[in-house]
């Protein structure tokens, strides 16, 4: 069944006139200050009609958060998790003093973009001044290369890679619960982020900027030698957690070891590909090696199919959860050169949205922290199982919480549909403050993750401005291995039955069904159980 647009606008309050809300930026290049609640002030029709001018308005707020002290520590470079806000004002209150790898991913490629003329970047980066922001980006990167040099040499048993940590003060330190241990997953998602990072330095001809990015290769090029050693067991046994014999001892001393600390093994083809790939283009390791890794992912990339009420069937890649965190690897690696793959993760925005028009759900689900205890002033817990269970390897989820972040993988493919989605789920209490975007609301609008944190910001904002795909792609070919990821992307699951031709996906999607549905607009409104708005970002 065939669901198109018109069909799934006639939403509560969305006729309005297409004419520019108020107050929000235009096109003409006014980029006066849109108010805080902006999203209240835009119709899906307006948002639809003028995406841009939307996306100004959101970049503006959003960019809020990127500030000393909430985001990121400006004495080190070094990202914060983020910050709880307060119920009543929306004020930041409690910082989360630490980050992970993955946190610091985001920071570089939203940087990438910066110094690579991303005016969309820029007003994200410095709002008032959008002209300072590549500036801004270099001071903070000075510093945290410089973080990341000293922390090698206070924990060399590392090898460059990063635990969780304390980022509050200028040398950083492995978080509680971290020591000794270290996560492969995020850090493949920096690895990336740096290597594009590099080349969008090394594209200014400069000598301030190429100084930086010889002092970021010389961090990455060592990381790398020694990440294989650190993750990599053989026969194609990647660990998701690495237990480190002795932190303060270097990767090569004699009395150093590392093992994989559970069974747990990084062998998905979601975002922890993303190690699998640097292994097999960079690590040097054995034709033998590099095959067994991609016969270790085969059991996980399965076909799927979503028919839910009227709609489908729609060909989709299996998700673990199908969480809109799930994709993070299509921002870092050209994935989408690849036809079948971006054919695949186009139906899997169809099924996506037109999931929550079938089940009624106001917005799209991720993973995501749950909603603030109002009498503690605490976060719930954190909600990793959220998303469609029916196409899902794991079907037992908790689907009581939306978050406006899960709009990121459509926008990628439609921006409009996808911000109209995003524009939606904002429009409930709550879901704006002082910083833009607020973390989660319940799909009942019963309560709200008072929060702020890079995952559910910025994950959006790099979306927006393209990822750093492109970055990735020049400087693979540079390096003579763009073939190279390309063969493993389309069919690498069968290198060892066709040697040297089209791999990985085509092996397991030959004709797609669905690809004549159209994303589906949001078609209900999140509930007002009675929520006041932050009163510093009322309407």
């Amino acid at each position: 069944m065939k669901l198109n647009h018109p069909a799934l606008t006639l939403t509560a309050g969305a006729l309005f006139a297409n004419a520019l809300p108020s107050g929000s930026s235009s096109g003409s290049g006014d980029h006066d200050a849109p108010p805080c609640r902006f999203a209240l002030k835009w119709s899906q029709e307006q948002v639809l009609d003028h995406t841009d001018d939307f996306i100004s308005d959101l970049l503006y707020w959003e960019g809020k958060f990127h500030q000393d002290g909430i985001a990121y520590n400006a004495e080190n470079g070094m990202s914060y998790d983020g910050s709880q806000i307060d119920w009543v004002t929306g004020e930041k209150t409690e910082k989360h003093s630490f980050s992970a790898a993955s946190k610091e991913a985001l920071q570089i490629m939203l940087y990438s973009r910066t110094i690579d003329g991303s005016p969309e970047a820029a007003r994200f980066i410095s709002p008032g001044n959008p002209k300072d922001a590549p500036n801004k980006v270099i001071s903070i990167m000075e510093k945290k290369l410089k973080t990341y040099q000293r922390f090698n040499e206070t924990y060399p048993g590392f090898g460059g890679a990063l635990p969780w940590m304390v980022t509050n003060t200028v040398d950083v330190s492995p978080q509680d619960g971290w020591t000794n241990r270290v996560p492969g997953l995020d850090n493949g998602e920096l690895w990336w982020s740096v290597y594009a990072w590099i080349h969008a330095l090394e594209k200014i001809n400069q000598p301030g900027y190429q100084e930086l990015a010889k002092g970021w290769k010389t961090w990455l090029d060592v990381t790398l030698e020694n990440m294989v050693k650190i993750f990599h067991r053989g026969e194609g046994v990647v660990c998701a957690v690495t237990e480190i014999g002795d932190q303060a001892l270097p990767v090569d001393d004699p009395a150093q070891t590392y093992k994989c600390e559970s069974e747990a093994v990084l062998n998905d083809p979601y975002e922890g590909e993303l190690v699998a790939y640097m292994f097999h283009l960079f690590g040097n390791l054995s034709e033998e090696d590099k095959d067994a890794l991609w016969v270790a992912k085969r059991p996980q990339l399965v076909n799927d199919e979503y028919d839910m009420g009227g709609v489908g069937p729609i060909t989709v890649e299996r998700g673990y959860w199908f969480s809109g965190h799930e994709p993070w690897k299509v921002l870092e690696l050209p994935f989408y050169d690849v036809d079948i793959i971006r054919r695949v993760y186009h139906n899997a925005e169809r099924a996506r949205t037109c999931n929550s028009v079938v089940t009624k759900v106001p917005g799209l689900f991720a993973s995501v922290n749950n909603i603030t205890d109002v009498e503690t002033d605490t976060i719930i817990g954190y909600i990793s199982p959220a998303g469609i269970p029916s196409i899902a390897n794991q079907t037992e989820q908790y689907l009581e919480v939306i978050t406006p972040y899960a709009s990121w993988p459509t926008i990628l493919f439609d921006k409009p549909v996808g911000l109209a989605w995003w524009r939606n789920m904002v429009a409930g209490k709550k879901m704006q403050n002082p910083y833009g975007s607020t973390e989660s609301t319940r799909v009942d609008g019963e309560g709200v993750s008072a929060l702020l944190t890079w995952d559910s910001k910025v994950l959006t904002v790099v979306s927006i401005i393209g990822g750093v795909g492109d970055l990735a792609r020049e400087r693979l070919q540079a390096d003579g291995v763009y073939d190279e990821f390309v063969r493993i992307a389309e069919l690498s699951r069968i290198r060892l039955i066709i040697h040297g031709v089209k791999r990985e996906y085509s092996m397991v999607f030959g004709d797609l069904k669905g690809e004549d549905i159209e994303l589906c607009l949001p078609s209900v409104e999140i509930p007002d159980r009675g929520l006041k708005d932050f009163t510093q970002c009322e309407a």
